[in-house]
């Protein structure tokens, strides 16, 4: 395990291997699961603002949920995530012209509409969060869907904490990134 402050890192972040493969996923974690995507409450009133600037983005499924249920949703744990249809897709995605799930709020970022890229826990996948009392548990979410991103980041030899180098540093810093590079250099040099 790897500490930086608060934040503890699982080993298997840098030893593992990913790269999505949408081709062969067709961007199935928009749509596999009980709920949406999680959401930090520092993004509520980020999803509330950027909500009509994403919305031509969006399905008619979408949009019609995101009127029922609006930009987000409190679940039974107490915890925020984003809306979904019929407990499948989230509300933001929608199908390009492959029939590939992508999220409405990218593409607006993409667009330049928005500067808001995605919900964190979207940009970190497939490292998944837990909050402790005051300290945050970085672990990598195994699930079958990936299993076409696994597959790709071996075949690249990209690390996970490789693949995702940019949205760790949206969320820690970089200083934070180098000092976890630091941390891996150390290891793999006492370790030979």
């Amino acid at each position: 395990m790897f500490i930086i402050g608060n934040t503890y890192i699982s080993e298997d972040i840098v030893e593992e291997f990913f790269v999505c493969d949408l081709d062969k996923c067709r961007g199935a974690c928009c749509v596999e699961g009980d709920l949406g995507a999680p959401l930090e409450e520092n993004e509520l009133a980020t999803m509330d603002s950027i909500l009509e600037k994403v919305k031509p983005y969006l399905s008619r499924k979408g949009l019609a949920e995101l009127e029922k249920q609006g930009a987000y949703i409190l679940d039974e744990d107490g915890d925020y995530s984003t809306p979904t249809i019929n407990h499948k897709e989230c509300v933001y995605a929608y199908y390009d012209r492959k029939g590939i799930l992508k999220c409405g709020i990218e593409a607006a970022y993409n667009d330049g509409k928005i500067d808001f890229q995605k919900p964190i826990s979207c940009h970190l996948y497939p490292i998944r969060i837990s909050k402790l009392s005051d300290e945050e548990a970085l672990n990598y979410s195994r699930w079958h869907i990936c299993s076409p991103a696994c597959k790709l980041g071996q075949s690249l030899a990209v690390p996970i904490y490789k693949f995702l180098k940019n949205p760790l540093i949206r969320k820690y810093g970089e200083e934070w990134y180098a000092e976890l590079e630091r941390q891996i250099e150390e290891r793999d040099t006492k370790g030979r």
